[in-house]
C-alpha cells in the first residue's frame, strides 16, 4: 500500500502563493503516494477563488490541482482543517501537507506527522 497524504488548503495554493514545486517536492521526500483531500477543502478553494486577485489565482490553481491530483474524499466535519484532523485521527492518511500553524499543531497532536514549508521553497517533514 502506498503513502496516503493529505493537502489542505494552504499547501494546493503553495505553487502559486510560494513558488513551490509541490509534487516534486512530495516526490523528493516520500517514495511513492497517494494524494487525497477533504471536500471541504475543495469547498474552500472554491469560495477563494472568486475573491480574484492573487490569492483567487492561486485558489483556483489550487482547485484545479486537487481535482486532477487528490482524491477527493467526504468526511463528517464540514470545516477544512477539522475534516483534515479527522482523517489524521482516524489514521486514514499518513502525512498532511499544511502551512497553517495551528492545524499543524492539532495533526501533530494525533500522531500523524506534517509536511510543511521550510525555508524558502522546499518541503520538510515534522514528526510528533
Amino acid at each position: 500500500m502506498s503513502t496516503r497524504v493529505a493537502l489542505d488548503t494552504s499547501a494546493l495554493m503553495m505553487p502559486v502563493e510560494l513558488d513551490v514545486r509541490l509534487f516534486d517536492e512530495l516526490e523528493r521526500l516520500l517514495e511513492g503516494f497517494e494524494l487525497t483531500t477533504p471536500q471541504s477543502v475543495i469547498e474552500e478553494l472554491r469560495r477563494l477563488s472568486e475573491k480574484g486577485g492573487t490569492e483567487g489565482t492561486a485558489a483556483n490553481v489550487g482547485h484545479d490541482l486537487a481535482t486532477e491530483r487528490c482524491l477527493v474524499v467526504d468526511t463528517e466535519a464540514s470545516y477544512a482543517d477539522d475534516a483534515l484532523v479527522e482523517l489524521a485521527r482516524e489514521g486514514n492518511v499518513d502525512y498532511v501537507v499544511t502551512n497553517d500553524r495551528p492545524l499543524r499543531d492539532r495533526i501533530l497532536e494525533t500522531g500523524v506527522p506534517v509536511i510543511a514549508l521550510r525555508g524558502r521553497n522546499k518541503l520538510a517533514i515534522t514528526r510528533p
